[in-house]
């Protein structure tokens, strides 16, 4: 067995050199610099976190393989100069073996097997193409251009390349154990064929706000797509006139906040997504302004499930436990330092700091770290609920993380870096169609829809069926 390792690695070895000698027999060209400039670029992975800020000013799969790529560089990162070059120590190429001029100025030092700027190339580009073909057609020559420049200049044996790539494409595919792919799809809904046609938007109030998201403000399109549409802000929601249909243009909170009034009203709703993610509106198949004025100009949609913890609505999720503490950090540090890295740097504290809860549901005692209830069945099962197949059948989707076992924070670390938490004792998922919560102790804050809420001990949560009429083409 050994005689035939030791025949294969000569044999590769081999290969590798004469594919080097090919590269290093290559003419000078300008082609020297742009490969030294791009090779670069990919330090640290900032080619793509610029690639992925651009992809996220984009909608759906755009922002969606954005979001993945940089969740597949983490993974392929993390395999590839954590474990892989600790595992085969391999010396890189020989300095002299190329021309000068295509050498780097700062030669790494680390073991040449594999290649982390392969990996995280190929990691992003896999990534960013199973959420959007077009757009990975796009990033895969450039990530071919980095992988292929580890080489030109001198740094890495191809075969360091190939197998940082397998990382990364490994690493992308993986992504889809925590985060599936399908979202394209919207949820299913109860049909509704009595909503009024709005020609010009007559009889739409729209309520915009123009916080949310890191687009432009989508007033002037509203107003050019209704003319006969009134656009209020936010903060007159109290003084709303009567209309025909109540339409709303911001993130999940302000989605959630209109949704309120017009189920309480009776009036159907216009969603117009201008939020960072738009979870209700991807759900519910609305992906842009040309899906919702179609819809209002034919006067067609559906009715969907909302849901209601206490008095307070809610169109996505509502939990109790260490995400309100959260919100609170990441609000406080997101000023100096931006949302996602005062959200990253909130999380870390609330990890360290968390307090088990002390809790009865229905009836039956439990202490959990984490309770998390969505307005639908989610998907998937392990503590990682990114789509909804359903708004139509009037269930919540319950999930709590166990906190009376021994080690159970980090056996609920474990199965949720492993995809496998659904399968862990530590974790329950039930579908219900009211639930009621008891806290025991200091009053605690609830969140929902990603706002801090009032603080309380008894929370009474509850699905309401086919609550919202919503225009969907």
């Amino acid at each position: 067995m050994r005689f035939s390792v030791t025949r294969v690695w000569k044999r590769v070895s081999a290969l590798d050199k004469k594919l080097m000698s090919s590269s290093a027999g290559l003419p000078p060209s300008r082609l020297d610099g742009g490969m030294k400039r791009l090779s670069k670029a990919a330090n640290h992975s900032l080619l793509w976190f610029v690639i992925a800020a651009i992809l996220a000013t984009g909608k759906g799969p755009f922002r969606r393989g954005a979001f993945r790529g940089l969740a597949a560089i983490a993974g392929a990162s993390a395999s590839a100069n954590l474990v892989g070059k600790s595992l085969f120590p391999r010396r890189r190429p020989a300095a002299d073996l190329i021309s000068l001029e295509r050498r780097l100025s700062k030669r790494p030092t680390s073991s040449s097997f594999p290649s982390g700027h392969s990996a995280s190339a190929a990691a992003f580009a896999t990534a960013v193409a199973l959420e959007s073909p077009r757009a990975g057609a796009v990033v895969a020559p450039i990530a071919a251009a980095v992988a292929y420049s580890r080489v030109h200049t001198g740094v890495h044996w191809p075969t360091d390349v190939v197998a940082g790539a397998a990382v990364g494409v490994g690493a992308a595919f993986l992504t889809r154990r925590w985060w599936p792919l399908g979202m394209n799809e919207p949820a299913s809904a109860y049909e509704h064929a009595d909503l009024t046609s709005l020609q010009d938007g007559d009889g739409l109030v729209v309520v915009v706000n123009p916080h949310s998201g890191i687009g432009p403000d989508p007033t002037p399109q509203i107003v050019e797509e209704w003319p006969k549409a009134q656009v209020v802000t936010i903060e007159e929601l109290g003084s709303l006139p009567d209309a025909k249909a109540l339409g709303v243009a911001g993130g999940d909170g302000t989605v959630a906040a209109v949704a309120s009034i017009a189920a309480e009203r009776d009036l159907p709703m216009v969603l117009i997504p201008s939020g960072t993610l738009n979870h209700f509106a991807r759900d519910v198949g609305i992906t842009g302004l040309h899906d919702t004025a179609q819809a209002v100009a034919d006067g067609v949609g559906v009715r969907v499930d909302l849901a209601q913890v206490n008095d307070q609505w809610f169109v996505n999720t509502a939990s109790l436990g260490g995400y309100p503490d959260m919100v609170r950090i990441r609000e406080k540090l997101e000023q100096r330092w931006g949302k996602w890295p005062a959200a990253g740097m909130a999380l870390f504290r609330v990890l360290q700091r968390a307090k088990p809860l002390d809790i009865t549901i229905d009836g039956d005692k439990h202490l959990v770290w984490l309770l998390f209830v969505g307005n639908g069945p989610y998907r998937p099962k392990g503590f990682a609920p990114t789509m909804r197949p359903r708004l139509d059948d009037g269930l919540l989707d319950v999930r709590f993380v166990r906190a009376d076992r021994r080690y159970s924070r980090t056996r609920f670390f474990l199965g949720a870096l492993f995809g496998a938490l659904e399968h862990s004792r530590m974790y329950k998922h039930f579908e219900v169609a009211s639930l009621n919560v008891e806290v025991h102790g200091p009053p605690i804050s609830i969140a929902t829809d990603g706002e801090v809420r009032e603080r309380g001990n008894h929370f009474r949560f509850r699905s309401r069926a086919a609550a919202l009429g919503i225009y969907r083409p």
